[in-house]
């Protein structure tokens, strides 16, 4: 009996883990996920930063990019900082005879809005970078968003027609 009840504390502990690491890390900076994967505005850095070369950008939009790459590059290592916060809370919680969850899920959610609040942060100084570009500028922007697009409908196609064929 009390090995069945480790058992399940270990497995309660286990699904815990991810639940309270899965979802603060859903909120950080999207910087090395697909394409277009999650919340766009998360992503227009990335299009933004892969454009560079052909943007032509002045000197102001310079600055505003090297600002936004710098503020990026911090949000993201903000984002692991407080992962590795709730999994400290977590391994501290665990080392106790009565682990008190609610307080690593109280840690979950705080890292949570925090990086939350970062990432919208992050993503309006790279619209604000936007907001300033030229027709020409922004049709290269479209561009890419254009061909992003189209590969991940290309992809959805090829995986609905392996769903439909059995493969």
């Amino acid at each position: 009996m009390e090995r069945t009840y480790r058992n399940l504390l270990a497995a309660s502990a286990a699904a815990l883990t991810l639940a309270l690491v899965a979802a603060p890390a859903s909120a950080q900076p999207a910087h090395h996920a697909g394409p277009m994967s999650g919340s766009f505005g998360d992503h227009l850095g990335r299009v933004i930063e892969s454009a560079q070369a052909q943007l032509n950008l002045n000197s102001s939009q310079q600055q505003m990019f090297a600002n936004n790459v710098a503020q990026t590059k911090a949000a993201f290592a903000g984002g692991r900082s407080q992962m590795e916060g709730v999994k400290s809370a977590l391994a501290a919680e665990l080392a106790k005879p009565e682990p008190d969850l609610a307080a690593v899920a109280a840690a979950g959610d705080a890292a949570q809005q925090q990086m939350q609040a970062v990432r919208h942060q992050v993503r309006d100084s790279w619209l604000a970078l936007y907001a300033t570009f030229t027709l020409e500028q922004k049709a290269v922007v479209k561009g890419i968003i254009q061909q992003h697009l189209a590969k991940m409908q290309s992809i959805q196609q090829k995986m609905m027609q392996n769903n439909s064929t059995g493969g």
